[in-house]
């Protein structure tokens, strides 16, 4: 549970040296501190741990400050706005015996038991409010996260440490005691279930026949294919006892009551509405219909062309399975409420932006792709909105949201840690150097890019001359997918620890007018 804020400690007290010289934190050090707590380090402050952004101060003691500050409060703001467990307090409360959530009323005292279910990347902050609105009326609470912090604060729920991108036996373990119990239900209890991105690894428990480890390697091979997340969840769904909708239609089974909370963290999801209402077309996660099928999972091995390097089990049973291997496709009965969507954070960025004085304009929630070619595609739009005036006069803001890949087809050619926020970035700091003031920030909005323990990397213009500087190699430690290191380096990593919402990558690319 001390992961985050031993990060925090390491990359905060290490970066606060950077201004006057290198701070430098070896790959061991990083990863081996995870295994242990350092009781010989020090907290973050009160103040620090209500930033979004723990190491604000480290990121603007160099490069060009002004354009970074400009970058950071955008992102700092509009990550505080789209806080899940803020937005849910915002429309749920108690009132005696009933839960009110928006103009709906449940009367708990008519309730056998009343559970909390949960899963993903800003599970921490969504189970949280609903442990605490509903207090001694909870019967008990299962929350699968990503990343334990010490300020998550439960009175009435069971916290597992599930793996993220790979599954793991301890999200294992706590997906049985969740089958457990709803297996024990009856139609007098409800279960409020809350369900944000990363919950297809988290809450992984494969189908009979199938092992955790063939579940790991389905999600190894196939974060490294080259598919979306779609294609990657059209598989993962199909041998799952738990996403997919799999967990709804086992309380369905039971006649039981579902409540659910999303995050939705899909491309082309719609921009939220009025939370408070009931959303009826909620898809996908382990609570919600899935709009995949069975043919798109054979589909994505046979158009990634990876059925010789999946487990043989998992390709055998999706090319062979009848019609009693697809996942369920409506649940009428059930009530959801949709806290974020993708679209959300660009949306409030724009605003936030706008209220600075600074025009902003979104240029894609679609984006996808190469993470390196992003950055690469940035560098040149700034350059053209600085040179040009096209396709926006600058001064502006450029924002983006989606969700981008690095393909890894040989991992004798991994040398380091890193993510695609990181790699955008890093790229970008290549071309950015010939667009004076130009700086790009590239975040997975949950907090974790990649396999490291920062949220993603910020660099401007002046990046590429500071990392020569440095000796980082930048071109070596893309070819290496090394960019936490290089970045680590450079003092342009940025943290946050768990932010409370996951909507994939979060980018803010600013280009001051010329000089």
């Amino acid at each position: 549970m001390y992961f985050n804020m031993l990060m925090y400690d390491l990359v905060h007290n290490q970066g606060a040296t950077a201004c006057s010289r290198t701070g430098r934190i070896s790959p061991a050090q990083i990863f081996d501190i995870t295994r242990t707590r350092r009781a010989d380090l020090g907290a973050p402050t009160r103040e620090e741990m209500h930033m979004k952004i723990r190491n604000r101060e480290e990121i603007l003691c160099h490069g060009d400050t002004e354009s970074r500050r400009i970058v950071l409060d955008i992102t700092e703001k509009t990550l505080r706005r789209l806080d899940a467990r803020e937005r849910i307090m915002s429309i749920a409360h108690m009132e005696g015996s009933e839960l009110v959530i928006g103009e709906k009323r449940w009367d708990l005292a008519k309730k056998r038991h009343v559970y909390l279910l949960g899963a993903g990347k800003a599970c921490n902050h969504m189970a949280m409010a609903i442990d605490e609105i509903l207090g001694d009326w909870l019967t008990r609470g299962i929350a699968i996260v990503k990343i334990s912090e010490p300020t998550d604060v439960f009175r009435h729920t069971d916290v597992f440490v599930g793996g993220h991108p790979l599954p793991n036996e301890e999200g294992l373990r706590a997906c049985r005691e969740i089958l457990k119990l709803v297996d024990e239900a009856t139609p007098d209890d409800l279960f409020i279930v809350v369900i944000s991105g990363g919950s297809s690894a988290l809450m992984s428990c494969p189908i009979e026949g199938l092992t955790l480890q063939d579940e790991i390697d389905v999600t190894d091979v196939m974060l490294k294919s080259g598919a979306n997340i779609f294609e990657i969840n059209a598989i993962r769904r199909h041998i799952s006892q738990m996403n997919g909708g799999m967990l709804a239609k086992r309380i369905a089974a039971r006649g039981a009551e579902l409540i659910g909370f999303g995050i939705s963290d899909a491309v082309a999801s719609p921009a939220t509405g009025d939370i408070s209402k009931p959303y009826l077309a909620y898809r996908g996660t382990p609570m919600g219909p899935d709009q995949t099928t069975l043919e798109q999972a054979r589909q994505v091995i046979r158009d990634y062309d990876v059925a010789e390097r999946l487990p043989k089990k998992v390709v055998d049973y999706l090319m062979n399975v009848g019609p009693e291997g697809e996942t369920p496709k409506a649940f009428p009965q059930n009530t959801y409420y949709l806290i974020n969507t993708l679209p959300d954070s660009c949306r409030y960025a724009k605003e936030i932006a706008e209220e600075m004085g600074i025009p902003a304009y979104i240029l894609s929630s679609f984006l996808d792709g190469e993470s390196k070619d992003a950055g690469t595609f940035f560098a040149a739009i700034a350059r053209e909105v600085q040179t040009y005036g096209n396709p926006f006069p600058a001064p502006c803001v450029i924002l983006s949201s989606g969700e981008t890949t690095t393909k890894i087809l040989d991992n004798s050619t991994i040398t380091g840690h890193g993510g695609p926020g990181q790699e955008l970035t890093l790229s970008f700091a290549l071309l950015g150097a010939k667009t004076k003031g130009a700086c790009m920030l590239s975040i997975d909005s949950e907090g974790t890019d990649g396999t490291t323990p920062v949220a993603g990397g910020i660099t401007d213009s002046s990046s590429l001359a500071a990392a020569q500087e440095k000796g980082v190699d930048i071109h070596a430690a893309l070819r290496g997918h090394a960019c936490y290191e290089a970045l680590k380096a450079m003092g342009d990593t940025v943290f946050t620890g768990n932010t409370g919402t996951n909507l994939c990558d979060f980018n803010v690319l600013y280009i001051p007018k010329a000089e």
